[in-house]
């Protein structure tokens, strides 16, 4: 299996709901085509660098996988049909140095990502105590 990364750029009038949902039909397209999703980073709405499809801003993912090389053709023929995409790129990671760049920069997006989902479970433990604290005091 090789090592892939797809940046997908997405349409920035959708809400979050449809952005999820989109990221969603990604990860069962990879799926159904035997690619294995080590991790999905979300870069956030950026300004583009020149106008694609009347759009001056997108939302970026980057997807980090391995997958057989013989179906990365069908996925992005699948990724064409989706207009809700506005632009993709797939990067395919071949000898030593570019895989272990890959592991490095899939292993730094697995930490941050830990670290976001340390600090939201930190916060949602903290309202319940504030809302204690305002019980007790009334």
């Amino acid at each position: 299996m090789r090592h892939y990364e797809l940046l997908v750029i997405l349409k920035p009038t959708l809400t979050d709901e449809e952005k999820s949902s989109q990221v969603e039909l990604l990860k069962d397209l990879l799926g159904k085509n035997e690619a294995v999703i080590e991790v999905i980073e979300d870069k956030g709405t950026r300004n583009l660098a020149y106008e694609i499809q009347k759009h001056k801003r997108g939302h970026y993912y980057v997807i980090y996988f391995k997958a057989p090389s013989n179906v990365i053709a069908e996925i992005e023929r699948m990724i064409r049909f989706n207009e809700e995409i506005i632009k993709f790129m797939t990067v395919k990671y071949e000898n030593k140095k570019e895989i272990a760049f890959w592991e490095t920069l899939s292993n730094n997006v697995k930490k941050s990502n830990q670290k976001i989902e340390e600090k939201t479970e930190a916060k949602t433990e903290e309202k319940p105590q504030e809302e204690a604290k305002v019980q007790e005091e009334a």
